[in-house]
């Protein structure tokens, strides 16, 4: 099965933060406080899975309020920080959501989220992932992360179902 017929399967997309929704850098203020900044045409595509109906999770070993804010921003419901073990954080929420790993989208960029992607049923990663992780993945994006990557991820999953010209379609109408 190519990486577009997964794709067409997928019902939940989770992701990574640090080098997928980030570009994986950390900086902290005067007073300690950790910064991230976040590609807002990449908060475009996560709205535009949601209006497809994929649900979307956010799944990080670090944490942070400020993905926290990120999320409630973007109304992402499903988001798990602090924790290593993403295949078992994975596997929870799809018993709560009542999916199956065939249906699971997954973007990450490191080793720790080989265990997910090695598994899951489309397995995605930005241009700068570790060279394990881009061996291993159904796809690679031509972005880097925190620079288009979950843009280009959430594009090419609603190609493959057949839904991006929709979505597309009231910002490209010329009434």
């Amino acid at each position: 099965m190519d990486a577009r017929q997964r794709a067409a399967r997928v019902r939940l997309m989770a992701f990574d933060i640090d080098g997928v929704m980030t570009d994986g850098g950390l900086t902290y203020s005067d007073d300690g406080r950790e910064q991230k900044t976040f590609n807002v045409m990449d908060g475009l595509g996560l709205k535009l899975l949601q209006r497809a109906g994929i649900e979307l999770a956010i799944i990080t070993g670090r944490k942070s309020g400020v993905v926290a804010a990120r999320a409630a921003d973007l109304g992402i419901r499903h988001v798990f920080q602090g924790n290593e073990d993403k295949r078992t954080v994975c596997t929870a929420l799809l018993a709560d959501l009542g999916l199956q790993w065939p249906d699971v989208g997954y973007m990450g960029d490191d080793i720790i989220d080989l265990p997910v992607l090695r598994i899951a049923g489309f397995a995605i990663a930005p241009a700068n992932a570790h060279p394990l992780v881009r061996e291993r993945v159904h796809a690679v994006t031509d972005a880097r992360g925190g620079h288009g990557a979950v843009r280009e991820a959430a594009e090419f999953v609603l190609a493959a179902q057949g839904r991006l010209e929709t979505l597309l379609s009231p910002y490209l109408d010329e009434r």
